[in-house]
């Protein structure tokens, strides 16, 4: 009896440990909507910069679900700089444990080794999240100086590799996971975080041009330790599509992309590329199509100057409807107090935001050189939900039809089709749907079959 009730035990334990391993799916219910500071301000955000978004995001888009606000790259650095990163010279904010800390220039309010738990208590005060961009590994900085490993006798020195260094950025070395102290050491990255009130973390260099997973498995042991739900978002892009069933496991959302800027060419490029991760969806567990480059970007950005997005209204709508019905986190780049009525237009659309957060079964119907389609359904009626888009590139392109055998999307009697971004009532139909869509343009329909 003795022997069965251990056995008891032990699988309760192991049972909880997985069912706990799993649970952190949960944590985001529907395709994380946030604001991130990286293509308006680059390496550059202020913490200033990061409340007027807060306070706009409060104010304009929280009633529309979104919540997460997010401090791009190298927050710990007093002395970067637009157009790439400050390399010859940085001045590292890092802690006596060797953990990067807010620079107090650009985050005043961390003073005192306060972190950014005062900025994110201003954040959670207006009932929204906060999140921050990190590096993979250990900063050089640490290593050099072979700062201890907190709560361990290990040091910096004895869990870093120079090997697999970040390409593009330097400021840190590989944690080798094998090593005694490699663990311990993202679990007091991850305990700070938690003191500091993080909800959400974009963990960067961890998937392309290599993909790094015994680093993604420690990330994810050591946000699990600490209790709090922090959504897991790895960059960059494409992540491996080898690895896709590794991620999946381990992150809430996944780069699919390098970074994504306001060109065209780039835009049309996700077609292929989302109907290649559709299979990989899963609830909370997300393929990211990357940032959303609308509003005002490039204030002090990576990639050009101060302007309003590049993209035309008709792409905008087009980007809009793609990472709609694909179901991509959705994470606004421009300044959002530097919004226009019809940039705000695109975010708060209710019908639009109930395809992006309940829709179910989304796949792509057809794409080909100049048109392309997705459909998903409406879980709880039955509903389907049709995107089209006109992609076509040579230059006497205008408005075209794009037509779409409604049976492929099991309807074969008439039904009522609604257009969603206008809310206007297209007609009834039946056999084929055919509507006329704006040079790179979009739209998005919701059909209704006739009983």
């Amino acid at each position: 009896m003795m022997r069965l009730t251990a056995v008891i035990i032990l699988a309760t334990i192991l049972f909880g440990q997985h069912a706990q391993s799993q649970d952190f799916h949960k944590w985001a219910p529907g395709p994380p909507m946030g604001w991130n500071s990286w293509d308006c301000y680059g390496p550059t955000v202020t913490e200033a910069e990061v409340k007027a978004n807060t306070d706009y995001m409060a104010k304009y888009l929280k009633p529309s679900g979104w919540e997460y606000i997010i401090v791009d790259i190298r927050w710990y650095v007093s002395n970067d700089k637009s157009h790439g990163y400050n390399e010859t010279d940085p001045e590292y904010n890092m802690d006596q444990y060797g953990r990067f800390v807010p620079a107090v220039n650009r985050f005043p309010s961390a003073k005192n080794g306060q972190g950014f738990k005062p900025l994110a208590d201003y954040i959670h005060s207006k009932g929204l999240k906060f999140g921050i961009h990190i590096m993979r590994g250990i900063p050089v900085k640490a290593v050099m100086e072979n700062t201890p490993v907190k709560g361990t006798t290990v040091k910096a020195a004895d869990i870093h590799s120079k090997e697999g260094q970040c390409l593009w950025l330097h400021d840190m070395y590989t944690v080798v996971p094998e090593k005694e102290g490699a663990q311990a050491y993202y679990n007091s990255l991850f305990e700070m975080y938690a003191d500091w009130g993080l909800d959400f973390v974009k963990v960067d260099d961890l998937s392309s041009p290599i993909y790094f997973a015994g680093e993604i498995e420690m990330i994810r042991k050591a946000i699990d330790r600490t209790g709090r739900k922090i959504v897991l978002s790895t960059s960059p892009g494409e992540t491996p599509i080898e690895h896709a069933a590794h991620v999946q496991q381990y992150a809430n959302m996944w780069r699919t992309v390098g970074d994504f800027w306001d060109n065209w060419k780039q835009l049309k490029e996700h077609f292929k590329v989302f109907e290649r991760w559709n299979k990989w969806r899963a609830p909370g567990a997300y393929p990211d199509g990357d940032m959303l480059p609308l509003g005002r970007i490039g204030i002090r950005a990576e990639r050009g100057h101060p302007r309003m997005s590049g993209f035309t209204k008709d792409e905008q709508y087009t980007l809009m409807t793609l990472w709609t019905i694909f179901k991509s986190p959705l994470m606004f780049g421009g300044n959002l107090p530097d919004n226009d009525p019809f940039t705000l237009s695109l975010l708060t659309n209710k019908n639009v935001l109930k395809v992006l957060n309940t829709s179910t079964n989304n796949r792509p119907l057809f794409t080909e050189e100049d048109k392309a389609a997705w459909m998903a359904e409406d879980p709880a009626t039955g509903a389907k939900y049709l995107a089209v888009f006109n992609t076509a590139d040579h230059p006497s392109t205008q408005a075209m039809p794009v037509t779409v055998d409604l049976s492929t999307l099991g309807i074969t009697g008439s039904c009522k089709i609604t257009d969603l971004w206008s809310g206007k009532k297209a007609g009834t139909f039946s056999g084929t749907f055919s509507p006329v869509i704006a040079s790179h343009g979009a739209g998005l329909y919701r059909i209704e079959e006739k009983k």
